[in-house]
């Protein structure tokens, strides 16, 4: 096994999280050459790895796009934590690392003996990082996180939607998943910093409700400033109009079209061939227009429903008014601007052949994101971890392989 390369090289993680947020938080530091030890068990896989979309579509433990787009650069320990001497070897992988990760329910790591306090006794200076749904205390602690649930509680469902009808759910399952570990990571980066400075561990408790929260921030400063509840808009914006999504030619194409001032909605008219609706009374402000915005949308659908929705957005950005093509995922997989900026990394899996992974958003000029391995067969790297890191003699390995700690 090759030396990791890159701005986190030497850090060790041991992940005992699952699903994506604890995945996809150990994934920014090893993509940047942390060594992260995966702690899983075929007695009970983690959840990405039995969900689809698999390759080709052919299920198993190894295909899932989900699970191998989380775990690339990843090593994988199989523990079966059930087993008194796996905890043991949990322990001694703690004495080797410098963070322990976990996204569970507040209580699992404790009922394995890995709590931040008993950590401190195996190696004094851990970094313990929580990821729970709601923090590891409060009235919520306890209470089961799904990602639908918590952008329920989290509020967002309450701002999409037509003002007139219900909230609508938030369309990706996973997006609370995606916020946190953004939060996380700079949690951690901070609590590395600090460690060096200091010499010093310390516990970092997320709550990935409140990290949701910083996504609906007007809404909640509108209140706390007014004590108005904001209500749901559409596609429509308070300070913008025509503000909203337009049919264009083609299956389920469409573009969105923003405009903020006067000069931008004659620039929109002049394009559209409607000059006459530049000096309108009913259109000419902004207040005029948010009061006429049916008539409006009904005037620019008509028109962007003969033009692609590149056209569109190239007619609306030429003249200075924003646009956007509302795009589907294969139009964002194949984006040339995407493409440029190497967004996409093929890495070749034993398993599943090329598979693509997304790279990280950010470019670091001198220590670049590395796609160097890929994701790992469920406990692929057991004993490479035990023998070279955990220093575990071959014998050793083999009665405790033999008592079934190793599944």
């Amino acid at each position: 096994m090759e030396a990791r390369n890159g701005v986190f090289s030497g850090i060790k993680i041991a992940g005992f999280g699952w699903a994506i947020v604890g995945p996809l938080t150990m994934k920014y530091f090893a993509d940047y050459g942390a060594t992260v030890i995966r702690v899983e068990s075929s007695q009970r896989p983690c959840t990405l790895r039995i969900s689809a979309p698999y390759k080709d579509d052919k299920p198993g433990l190894d295909r899932s796009g989900y699970f191998n787009h989380f775990s690339a650069n990843m090593f994988s320990l199989a523990l079966n934590m059930e087993h008194p001497q796996a905890r043991q070897v949990a322990r001694r992988l703690v004495a080797e690392s410098d963070v322990v990760m976990d996204n569970f329910t507040p209580g699992v790591m404790e009922s394995w003996g890995l709590d931040y306090e008993e950590l401190k006794k195996v190696k004094p200076d851990i970094i313990m990082l929580r990821q729970s749904g709601f923090g590891s205390w409060g009235p919520y602690a306890q209470q089961p996180a799904f990602g639908m649930i918590l952008a329920a509680m989290a509020g967002l469902p309450n701002f999409i939607g037509w003002p007139d009808r219900g909230p609508l759910p938030v369309g990706v399952s996973a997006y609370t998943d995606c916020i946190s570990p953004r939060f996380a990571s700079a949690a951690l980066i901070a609590a590395l910093d600090y460690r060096n400075k200091t010499g010093k561990g310390q516990l970092l408790d997320l709550s990935q409700f409140e990290t949701t929260l910083y996504f609906i921030m007007p809404a909640i400063l509108e209140y706390i400033s007014s004590g108005r509840e904001p209500s749901r808009l559409g596609n429509r914006h308070p300070h913008a109009a025509p503000h909203g999504v337009y049919p264009c030619k083609g299956d389920d194409r469409w573009c969105t079209i923003a405009v903020f001032s006067d000069e931008q909605w004659a620039s929109l008219c002049r394009v559209m061939g409607k000059t006459e609706y530049i000096d309108d009374p009913r259109f000419s402000t902004l207040p005029s227009r948010k009061q006429n915005e049916d008539e409006i949308n009904q005037l620019i659908s008509g028109w962007t429903v003969d033009f692609t929705p590149e056209e569109v957005m190239a007619e609306m950005q030429s003249v200075g008014v924003p646009a956007g093509v509302v795009k589907n995922a294969a139009d964002i997989y194949n984006d040339p601007q995407l493409r440029q900026r190497n967004l996409f990394w093929p890495i070749n899996h034993p398993d599943m052949g090329l598979f693509t992974h997304l790279g990280q958003g950010f470019e670091l000029s001198r220590t670049p994101a590395k796609a160097q391995t890929p994701s790992p067969r469920l406990g692929e790297h057991t004993e490479y971890v035990c023998n070279k890191i955990l220093g575990m003699t071959s014998e050793e390995f083999a009665k405790l392989f033999g008592a079934g700690v190793f599944v």
